[in-house]
């Protein structure tokens, strides 16, 4: 009997918010047998190096390009995964740059926040902590762990940066159809990424999907970490009933 293939399309280097390298990616992807991997770090597609695909290449993993962009649908923070891009397409570069000055306004007006509660910080020394790469929320908390003005990880969130706090700064993006076109212009797919973790009602995400779909949307997360299989089959329906694909 043949082995299921193992792929993901969907994890974040350094690059952004994850944990390792892009490098160390690819010898973990391997060592978990993956047979194709898509690196879709938050609005940067900085991962992908020619170095890179000759490591993937040597670990014979098929290295899909990736990046995952955030948008804007009525006034919610969306993310989309976009697959299979042309990284050096004109539109997409431009898209690059523009997210990055997204980001870099909003890091920006999350500093002035934490400062004025009184935490001591610096944007500079949160750019270090991306190391050159996209600066988000973690990076933040990481700051305020390190120096002991937080506790953890999970306190930072609660009370200073998660949903409905202070420092959770909305960014100005740009409307969900405008990154749909980005990802198609490019040549690649979009996907709409973990669908759950916007916490609305399924009449809501139904809308959701159902705008995606008329902008040009071509797929979904079914699969996204840990989840109940009720929570996959809710999402595998939805996938069919809107014709999506399932990543």
């Amino acid at each position: 009997m043949t082995a299921s293939p193992a792929f993901d399309f969907h994890c974040h280097s350094l690059c952004s918010d994850g944990a390792l390298s892009p490098q160390a990616l690819i010898e973990l992807a391997a060592a978990r047998g993956l047979q194709q991997l898509a690196i879709t770090d938050h609005d940067t597609a900085a991962a992908y190096t020619p170095q890179l695909s000759d490591q993937a290449t040597d670990a014979q993993i098929t290295l899909v390009s990736g990046c995952e962009l955030s948008c804007l649908w009525q006034r919610r923070t969306i993310h989309v995964v976009g697959l299979n891009i042309d990284l050096a397409h004109p539109v997409f570069v431009r898209a690059m740059s523009e997210q990055a000055q997204a980001r870099d306004r909003r890091a920006e007006k999350i500093t002035e926040v934490l400062r004025r509660m009184g935490f001591s910080l610096e944007l500079a020394q949160i750019q270090r902590i991306a190391g050159g790469g996209v600066v988000g929320r973690p990076h933040f908390a990481e700051h305020l762990v390190r120096t002991n003005q937080m506790p953890s990880m999970t306190a930072v969130f609660k009370r200073v940066l998660g949903a409905g706090k202070p420092g959770d700064i909305k960014a100005e993006w740009p409307a969900l159809e405008t990154v749909v076109g980005w990802i198609i212009a490019a040549g690649g797919m979009a996907v709409i990424a973990h669908p759950l973790k916007y916490k609305m009602t399924l009449t809501k995400l139904r809308s959701l999907l159902t705008t995606f779909v008329e902008v040009g949307g071509q797929g979904m997360e079914v699969i996204t970490g840990h989840q109940e299989s009720n929570q996959t089959r809710t999402l595998a329906d939805l996938a069919q009933r809107f014709e999506l694909a399932a990543s």
